[in-house]
């Protein structure tokens, strides 16, 4: 039976794809901390994939990974550090968000390639194209919507640095070692009760968001990244995904919202109607079959 290791084990999107994959695979955790005791009957490890050695120990044996293992936030972002400062919080070290997000993946495709594991996928952001953490004044430069993994990126922050540098790194290994690499740009992941919590507090839209409206559910995410993981064989060696609702996470058609708060980008639109979302998932649709199976309205 083919071994999978999921990192980032006691993460929140993690149990996803243990739930996903477990009835198929046979799986390896591995975290700092412990995963929830309902995985308790599942082999954990405990390591810190920003050294390099706990690497090479996790990926023993391991034909295929799922990395979740991430910084979530720029840990050198001006205004996030003095929002920590301001609420007492101990700031991390500036580069934590580069080590965790750039050496830690480094060093498992390293371990991995060393290993002779088969198939890397990695979930990334949709921030790699750099519309959300901006520092400087100069607003997110929008080509076309919806974007596609096609769309220039424009990132001024460490964290979604981080996601494109490692949408590169994979394909390095790809280029250098034949490894099988994969990344998705999923939005705002969504667990049910957050979907819930949406449809609970929905209201009319007050302004523009530099987010732009995007969710994935968590289900959905996992379901994703499980059929890239079973159809890497059939795919180019490395690719990049995604992952998005079809909808967006608005209570109005989008493009009125659109038309009424930034209606310089109505010329740039591409075929958008009802509550379509502004990034599009139609490549893991077309190329996977992936299709949506939640949404945050069946809870209106």
């Amino acid at each position: 039976m083919t071994r999978v290791l999921i990192t980032g084990a006691s993460g929140r999107f993690a149990p996803f794809v243990i739930d996903a994959l477990r009835d198929d695979y046979e799986l390896v955790l591995t975290s700092r901390t412990p995963p929830a005791e309902r995985y308790a009957d599942l082999p954990w490890i405990k390591a810190d994939i920003t050294q390099f050695d706990d690497c090479r120990r996790m990926v023993e044996g391991i034909d295929v990974i799922q990395h979740q293992g991430a910084n979530p936030y720029p840990s050198d972002h001006p205004r996030i550090r003095e929002q920590m400062a301001e609420s007492g919080r101990d700031l991390p070290d500036l580069g934590y968000t580069m080590q965790a997000n750039i050496m830690g993946p480094y060093y498992l495709l390293m371990s991995a390639v060393e290993a002779g594991v088969k198939t890397v996928v990695m979930t990334g952001s949709n921030c790699a194209f750099g519309q959300g953490y901006r520092i400087s004044d100069r607003p997110f430069q929008v080509k076309y919507l919806p974007m596609d993994e096609d769309h220039p990126s424009d990132v001024e922050d460490s964290y979604s640095y981080s996601k494109l540098a490692g949408e590169e790194l994979l394909a390095q290994f790809t280029r250098a070692y034949g490894i099988r690499t994969y990344m998705t740009r999923p939005s705002g992941i969504c667990p049910e009760d957050r979907l819930r919590n949406m449809a609970a507090n929905a209201k009319p839209c007050e302004g523009w968001s530099e987010w732009m409206f995007a969710y994935v559910p968590s289900v959905d995410l996992a379901s994703m990244q499980k059929l890239i993981m079973e159809q890497a064989d059939s795919l180019p060696a490395h690719d990049v995904f995604v992952a998005n609702a079809l909808d967006s996470s608005l209570l109005e058609p989008t493009m009125e919202v659109i038309e009424r708060f930034r209606p310089e980008l109505a010329p740039l639109c591409r075929g958008i109607s009802g509550h379509d979302a502004l990034f599009s998932p139609k490549k893991a649709q077309r190329v996977l079959g992936w299709e949506q199976s939640m949404s945050w309205r069946e809870f209106l």
